[in-house]
């Protein structure tokens, strides 16, 4: 297979997954791209069952008064939980097959990107993301309207603080910049009218419920984006949703993040025949229903996704997760998961903590020298507890070819396959410098 094939599927199984678990990228080689795709992208929402109970996510109550006994048992079982909610969810990235539905949960976590540093509460974030993914695959649309009615949303862009007498407009702007049009999309006059119809929603914190309190509320007309008329929540997220703004605006999100930031760039062309065969228009059209899982499907299937010149740098969670995927390791049972998710939050991306409502930065962002000497000492801890048996059974002189296909790497440089000549004989050693080498760190 040329390597053309090899890049293709490459992409896929990192970017639409979180990598490749042991022979799953040499199986994807010989079912071909489509075949491949076509498996990866129909993976259905999965069923989780009564989780929350499970794993100990519950409300908690009311926090006790500063000098209260119960105060520090309280904190105790909060961190708990973040705990146990945090190592679950990547347990997830890692232990399927096909995580594609998680995959485009952990993306919406970033486009709706909400933080447990304000939120803090377990049981209203778990529920915050559990939204995300319900709606992972399905209608933006729909997505839209749950999400304006979100408690961990709209407490974390202080909603619950927007009156009619006194607006908060927060919120708001945030909706039509950041998550439905995008930037110069909008008036300040229409972040002033969307505003006043979010006025008077109340979250109880410890719960997430979301309630409209009528006396705090705007009930009048309003007029946004140029439509009149007496909007509420949900239909002025579901009409914002529907304008040409949005359908140009996700896509753009889309492509940025799985295809590359420059992709998203990319004008569409005039002339009908060239419109056509461009992946920006393609991508966007089919966005028109508003539905994701054609649009995702659109954007694997386009070239752009497939052209060389798209490479994408692994953020911390995939990078992690993808060596995970590969050495068989589950986050949870991991010897020291609590340091695990201390490498997260100090390479700058642990799961329920976005550090501001854009999201995480991408691309060229991750790569830095400081982070590199962390992936260095975590591969080293994370290659002495994994299985590395993909590579033991392997003749020394096969181990780096049988590298590139254990790990999905399309093809080594002459300069990494030189890093690799003095650790044929040490397999941990070679997995370490594989997981950290240019090549598995970029998407190319």
């Amino acid at each position: 297979m040329g390597n053309a094939d090899r890049l293709a599927i490459a992409r896929l199984v990192h970017r639409v997954g979180f990598g490749p678990k042991p022979g799953q990228f040499a199986k994807m080689l010989k079912q071909g791209f489509k075949v491949s795709a076509q498996r990866l992208l129909q993976a259905g929402l999965p069923d989780y069952g009564d989780v929350k109970t499970a794993i100990g996510i519950v409300d908690l109550g009311d926090q006790p008064e500063r000098n209260s006994e119960a105060l520090a048992p309280y904190k105790a079982a909060k961190q708990e939980q973040l705990r146990n909610m945090s190592l679950w969810w990547l347990d997830q990235l890692v232990v399927q097959e096909h995580p594609f539905v998680e995959r485009m949960t952990w993306f919406w976590h970033g486009h709706w990107a909400t933080s447990y540093s304000k939120v803090d509460e377990p049981v209203v974030m778990f529920d915050h993301i559990a939204r995300l993914r319900k709606h992972a695959i399905g209608d933006f649309s729909q997505m839209c309207e749950e999400m304006i009615l979100d408690g961990a949303l709209i407490y974390w862009l202080d909603g619950q603080l927007n009156t009619a007498k006194s607006p908060n407009e927060n919120l708001s702007r945030e909706l039509l910049e950041l998550f439905t049009l995008g930037v110069n999309q909008y008036s300040e006059n229409d972040v002033k009218e969307a505003a006043k119809v979010l006025s008077g929603l109340r979250v109880v914190k410890n719960s997430g419920l979301v309630t409209k309190e009528p006396r705090r509320s705007y009930f009048g007309v309003s007029t946004i984006l140029g439509k009149t008329g007496n909007f509420e929540s949900a239909n002025l997220a579901r009409y914002l949703s529907m304008t040409e703004a949005c359908q140009s605006f996700i896509p753009e999100r889309l492509m940025y993040r799985f295809i590359s930031p420059a992709s998203s760039m990319m004008s569409i062309p005039v002339k009908p025949a060239a419109r056509a065969k461009s992946s920006a228009f393609v991508i966007r059209e089919s966005f028109r229903a508003r539905q994701i899982l054609p649009t995702m499907k659109s954007l694997v299937f386009s070239e752009s996704f497939k052209d060389p010149i798209n490479s994408q740098a692994k953020s911390p969670v995939e990078w992690v997760v993808s060596v995970f995927r590969a050495l068989q390791i589950t986050p949870s049972s991991f010897s020291q998961p609590d340091q695990l998710l201390k490498l997260l939050e100090n390479l700058g991306q642990r799961p329920f903590f976005p550090p501001s409502v854009a999201g995480w930065p991408a691309d060229e962002a991750w790569l830095s020298v400081a982070s590199s000497q962390s992936l260095i000492q975590a591969a080293q801890m994370f290659v002495n507890e994994g299985n590395l048996s993909p590579l033991i059974k392997v003749a020394k002189q096969e181990r780096v070819d049988a590298l590139a296909d254990w790990l999905g790497v399309t093809q080594w440089s002459d300069r990494t396959r030189a890093a690799f000549d003095g650790a044929l004989r040490d397999p941990a050693r070679l997995t370490a410098l594989a997981i950290c080498s240019p090549e598995y760190l970029v998407s190319v």
